[in-house]
């Protein structure tokens, strides 16, 4: 059972997130990848990504088990609305809030060394976390993007018209039957019990599409409070399937590699991200990367050592499928 404490005050600075998180989005998707939960909703969706999966999806599993705990400072309280945002705050955590979490999954289970070298602030071991994140989040989460960020935006209009009409305590009354408002406390099941009293602090509401069953929580009490919760099913139906085209028909234009570079451009990044998230060399997806750009598909740049792709309006609307350009 988790059981929120609000005071009068709590009820005042309690805010709903505009726009969806990209941590929160990526640590809960990956535990879906691990269970079979919402599965009329999600089996489709674990069946097509299931084959973007590389090795790189290691480590990241390894940190955000399917399990009751996964550390905090994977989720920043703040708020990540954006990957380069959200990497920056988890990256740059301090040693002793990264000993902190490790060590607290550390006595869950069983970890392999190099979180211990994570732990120590190890530059080459965040580097690797760093480029699997990236990787994670072409492959996973950038190629629906837009489905999420509608359907979040389809429940926070919602909860916002709840809260116009009847304020607070109206807005916290429209999470049922998923959480029930019981003055002053909010309460859902939950894998383990635990209190949140606020203090003052108000409470941040995230919207989450791959939050399945249950709200989620931070563990530190002393953190900024943060709740993320699945949205409404009416929001996930209200929302517009993304207009990716077929992936088959994809494959037939450009040949089964070029669509997958093309594909794992739509994120943004170096040769060398590219060539992480196909799985194939620097040398292939440099190739490759050069056939797309002659063909107007994506736009390359210069960034200090680096080269960086990104997506024209072409190669977006080839890769969604749209008839016309916007």
């Amino acid at each position: 059972m988790l059981r929120i404490h609000f005071t009068a005050d709590d009820l005042a600075r309690t805010r709903i997130m505009r726009g969806a998180d990209v941590m929160w989005e990526i640590v809960s998707s990956l535990q879906l990848l691990q269970n079979r939960e919402g599965a009329v909703v999600f089996d489709r969706w674990r069946r097509q990504v299931r084959g973007r999966l590389g090795r790189w999806v290691r480590p990241l599993i390894t940190l955000a088990p399917h399990a009751a705990y996964f550390p905090d400072f994977l989720t920043p309280p703040e708020g990540s609305p954006s990957l380069e945002h959200g990497l920056d705050k988890v990256l740059s955590t301090p040693r002793t809030r990264l000993r902190e979490d490790l060590g607290i999954l550390a006595s869950l289970r069983r970890l392999p060394s190099w979180t211990g070298r994570l732990a120590a602030g190890d530059i080459e071991t965040v580097d690797v976390l760093d480029s699997a994140f990236r990787a994670y989040h072409g492959s996973v989460i950038a190629p629906d993007w837009a489905l999420v960020q509608a359907s979040v935006e389809a429940d926070r209009e919602r909860r916002v018209r709840s809260l116009a009409v009847g304020g607070c305590e109206s807005l916290l009354n429209s999470f049922q039957p998923l959480m029930r408002w019981n003055p002053p406390v909010l309460e859902a099941d939950y894998p383990v019990r635990q209190d949140l009293v606020l203090d003052g602090r108000g409470l941040l509401l995230v919207p989450g599409y791959f939050c399945w069953r249950t709200p989620v929580t931070l563990v530190d009490p002393e953190l900024p409070p943060v709740l993320v919760y699945p949205i409404a099913t009416e929001a996930r139906l209200a929302s517009e399937a993304p207009a990716h085209a077929d992936d088959r028909s994809l494959v037939k234009l450009l040949g089964r590699t070029r669509a997958a570079v093309l594909r794992a451009v739509e994120s943004g990044g170096t040769t060398t991200d590219i060539s992480r998230r196909t799985d194939t060399s620097v040398a292939s997806a440099s190739q490759h990367a050069t056939v797309l750009r002659e063909a107007g598909l994506i736009s390359t740049r210069r960034d200090g050592g680096a080269v960086r792709h990104t997506l024209t309006p072409l190669g977006q609307a080839v890769l969604t499928g749209r008839s016309r350009l916007p």
